[in-house]
């Protein structure tokens, strides 16, 4: 099954380092995921680093689904990199940049996805998970640039 691939780019008017700590907090995760999904941290290390791990529960549908995410790559203040080692998707790699520019900081997004079950998951993706992802991310920037201070990228 072919991945899909979601990307998002915000600016904010602040230096790198605090976007980076601010987004490499596991503890502003609940904060910038929307109160529908019901996100909570079941296990988290207090700063992130190469190799740590988290645990949370979200809700879709009403449905409560664990997720194990693995802190594969940490370069502070410019990049990290999480991914699914159990969950909800089939895969999920999350690459954060952090870019100065234009006197404050370029976020970057990326995630490659693939949703469960096969071809039943194909369908559940066109018909309403990609729609419900986008919603998510759009939260998220939302979220960000309500607490850190940015605008979306055009």
């Amino acid at each position: 099954m072919a991945d899909h691939v979601l990307e998002t780019r915000l600016w904010l008017a602040r230096p790198r380092r605090a976007v980076f700590d601010f987004c490499a907090d596991p503890a502003n995760l609940p904060r910038v995921t929307p109160p529908a999904l019901r996100l909570r941290l079941l296990a988290a290390p207090a700063v992130l680093a190469a190799g740590e791990v988290l645990d949370v529960q979200v809700s879709w549908l009403g449905l409560p689904l664990r997720w194990r995410t693995y802190i594969r790559e940490y370069d502070p203040p410019y990049r990290f990199v999480d991914v699914q080692v159990r969950g909800p998707w089939a895969r999920w790699e999350h690459r954060h940049r952090f870019l100065e520019g234009e006197g404050g900081t370029w976020m970057e997004d990326r995630v490659t996805y693939q949703p469960p079950l096969g071809p039943l998951g194909r369908l559940l993706h066109a018909a309403v998970v990609h729609r419900q992802l986008r919603a998510t991310w759009a939260y998220r920037q939302a979220r960000i640039v309500a607490l850190l201070g940015g605008v979306p990228a055009s």
